[in-house]
């Protein structure tokens, strides 16, 4: 159901700020998904880290490898399918993966350098389970609220 990329030059993030970071971004995204911490919904989640070397990742139109002071550069994509995604509840997604990124991090706010990137994967564009899933198809699952399943359905109509 959603999948979590953290992009950062090599050696940022160490392994016990991996480990903390699969557990608190996956947290970040999944009580807003499903409406309710669901430990059955956790496998839907995976999170996958890149490490870049410096002479792969630039800002300011410059090598992070020509930099005499590198700067701090983390990006996080957050790909879900499509459901019900208001603004104001990828608001709160954005804000939790920023709030626990930094709490990994050891820093008392996120970078400005720190981006985050919501996709939502339109109806149909999503492929599981060999054949393409729809939300609607998860509903059923048992993690979803009631809240939660009324407003994914009000948001996605199945196809006709």
């Amino acid at each position: 159901m959603t999948i979590i990329t953290v992009t950062a030059p090599a050696g940022r993030l160490d392994l016990v700020q991996r480990r903390v970071l699969a557990e608190s971004l996956t947290d970040a995204v999944l009580v807003p998904e499903v409406g309710q911490d669901a430990p059955a919904a956790r496998m839907g989640f995976q999170l996958h880290f890149h490490d870049l070397p410096p002479d792969r990742m630039a800002i300011g139109g410059r090598l992070l490898s020509d930099q005499s002071t590198p700067r701090d550069i983390i990006v996080v994509t957050i790909a879900v399918m499509n459901a019900a995604w208001p603004a104001e509840v990828r608001a709160e997604v954005i804000r939790n993966v920023l709030a626990r990124l930094a709490d990994a991090c050891g820093v008392s706010a996120p970078s400005p350098t720190w981006w985050v990137n919501f996709e939502i994967i339109d109806e149909g564009s999503w492929g599981s389970r060999g054949g393409v899933l729809s939300i609607l198809q998860l509903l059923d699952s048992g993690v979803f609220t009631p809240e939660r399943i009324e407003a994914i359905r009000a948001a996605i109509q199945p196809p006709a």
